[in-house]
């Protein structure tokens, strides 16, 4: 009885609970197997596979369907950490590519993807853009080591 009691009180307290947004989570079921999503503002990106091949998604929220990315996505390439801007506009993307693993900023309003290079040299593994998206935070690996790189971006 307390613990009913204790629940409830707690429940009262927090307000409504969370509630998932049906129509949108099945939409983005259909796409495949979903992982590493960074929510900013209006905007989703995820890394979305089906039939084996992973990609970088962009879902605009209000408009409730993924946005094109020209030039991000590429077949021989494996993303594994993804980040969003506030603005949509700026995606910074870990992958493997070529036997290698690289991070990348994409500009979506210019199409265009700008090599990071990491400085001391390292392995990006994570990515997270802050929300006005000047500048990331970079997991890194250095002699077995794992570090937390702020990257500036111009």
């Amino acid at each position: 009885m307390c613990a009913t009691l204790l629940g409830g009180l707690l429940s009262g307290c927090m307000g409504s609970m969370p509630l998932p947004i049906g129509p949108l989570n099945r939409q983005l079921e259909s796409l495949g197997a979903n992982r590493d999503p960074s929510l900013s503002g209006r905007w989703l990106a995820l890394i979305s596979g089906k039939g084996g091949r992973e990609q970088v998604m962009l879902v605009d929220l209000e408009l409730q369907q993924p946005l094109p990315l020209p030039g991000l996505n590429r077949a021989d390439a494996q993303p594994l950490s993804v980040s969003v801007d506030g603005a949509g506009d700026r995606i910074a993307l870990v992958r493997q590519l070529e036997g290698r693993t690289e991070l990348v900023l994409y500009r979506r309003s210019l199409q265009s993807l700008q090599p990071i290079a990491m400085v001391p040299s390292g392995v990006p593994r994570q990515v997270q853009l802050q929300a006005d998206g000047r500048q990331m935070a970079v997991q890194v690996s250095r002699g077995g080591l794992w570090q937390v790189d702020l990257v500036q971006i111009p």
